[in-house]
């Protein structure tokens, strides 16, 4: 097994889910995660300490966005992937080009770690790719019983080392990375 540089970038896959393994509702909305208990920022905050640059798509841009607040991330380069076209906004930069030449070029780049913020299909294609070196998953206990799924089918088998495990109230976060980084 090849080890990976240790001090490369990282894509982190920061994300919480419904117990039954959805990131928002039919809707799109993520409403449901105020309904449950945690317990201070439930790790945001020393997580968001790890990164520098954003990677999140069109609709959970929009999700953001509709968040009674300012944008969260003004001190983040944050792109948002789309198929479409876009106007400039003063917050993110909008991505149309081929993934597959543009994310390799973006881990060459110094500064910090990249989260990977969402959603599915971005997701989906990382995983396809194998550009995701870590993730960190918050199970919440609620089950929606449909909407957007965090793994949609199609991606390669993958193996994983589990890092951490916390609690934070009634959220479970669970800590993964590839093994080819311990």
């Amino acid at each position: 097994m090849k080890s990976k540089d240790q001090s490369k970038r990282r894509i982190i896959l920061f994300i919480a889910m419904s117990l039954d393994g959805y990131i928002a509702d039919q809707q799109g909305s993520v409403e449901w995660l105020e309904q449950i208990e945690g317990e201070g920022d439930n790790g945001y905050s020393n997580f968001i300490e790890q990164i520098d640059t954003i990677f999140m798509g069109r609709q959970t841009y929009e999700v953001v966005q509709g968040f009674d607040m300012p944008f969260p991330y003004p001190d983040k380069q944050c792109y948002v992937f789309s198929r479409s076209s876009h106007p400039a906004d003063e917050y993110v930069t909008y991505v149309q080009e081929e993934l597959s030449s543009w994310v390799p070029q973006q881990l060459t780049q110094s500064g910090k770690h990249i989260w990977l913020m969402g959603g599915g299909q971005l997701v989906h294609e990382f995983l396809q790719q194998d550009w995701i070196d870590e993730m960190i998953i918050t199970v919440a206990p609620v089950m929606l019983g449909s909407g957007i799924p965090l793994f949609p089918a199609g991606y390669p088998t993958s193996s994983w080392v589990l890092k951490e495990t916390r609690s934070y109230g009634q959220l479970a976060t669970l800590h993964y990375i590839k093994p080819d980084l311990l």
